[in-house]
């Protein structure tokens, strides 16, 4: 399959930027540029990418805050997150502000992403799926040919995404996570927002939070 995928860890948390081409014709997209454009960039010259879009999955600041400043210096347009993360991009610069992280100029994405949406990333099809919980629109990418997935803070290896910040949910995060994720493919693996990557089926088996013991599910 041509996709190929680079993690280019940005901001003081340590988020798990990605960067996604085709590897034929080297035109990609960045997923989740939260900051540290300059370490992006460099990954871009390091690979000989072309960027032609942004995708979001979900407008934490760790995430989102650096797309506008991408979008308008590369001429590129943002898709996602889903439209109930509005409040949340909205307040990205007042967010960055308060922790002390850079304050890049606003911008509100060009189009919103809903559950089975598709987009295309040089000739590439991802499936969207909106898994709500970490917060009310996230939304994760699926490239099934390839069997990869970005799917930002919603599912970390041996762990699940926060629910304690505005209008998070822990009833919807691991329903997301069982009846949106795993249905697609025990053998897709996934870029976490933050840390290692793993795969759903060793976090069906094994999660603390959303494996099958764990929901006593049988």
């Amino acid at each position: 399959m041509p996709l190929k995928a680079a993690i280019v860890p940005v901001t003081p948390l340590q988020q798990n930027c990605s960067l996604i081409w085709n590897d034929e014709t080297m035109v990609g997209a960045v997923i989740d540029p939260g900051g540290d454009i300059e370490k992006i960039e460099d990954a871009l010259s390091q690979v000989g990418v072309t960027l032609e879009k942004v995708l979001l999955t979900h407008g934490h600041l760790d995430h989102a805050s650096a797309a506008g400043e991408l979008s308008r210096k590369y001429g590129i347009p943002i898709e996602g997150p889903h439209e109930d993360d509005l409040f949340l991009i909205e307040d990205l610069p007042n967010q960055s502000a308060k922790y002390g992280m850079p304050v890049y100029g606003d911008f509100r994405p060009d189009r919103w992403l809903a559950d089975e949406d598709t987009v295309e990333v040089s000739g590439m099809t991802l499936r969207v799926r909106h898994c709500p919980g970490h917060t009310p629109g996230h939304v994760v990418f699926i490239h099934e040919p390839s069997k990869l997935a970005a799917v930002g803070d919603v599912l970390f290896q041996g762990s699940v995404g926060r629910t304690d910040f505005a209008r998070g949910n822990h009833e919807d995060l691991i329903s997301s996570i069982r009846n949106r994720l795993f249905p697609l493919g025990l053998d897709i693996a996934f870029i976490p927002g933050h840390g290692p990557m793993s795969t759903f089926e060793a976090e069906k088996k094994t999660n603390p939070f959303c494996s099958d013991m764990a929901v006593g599910a049988d």
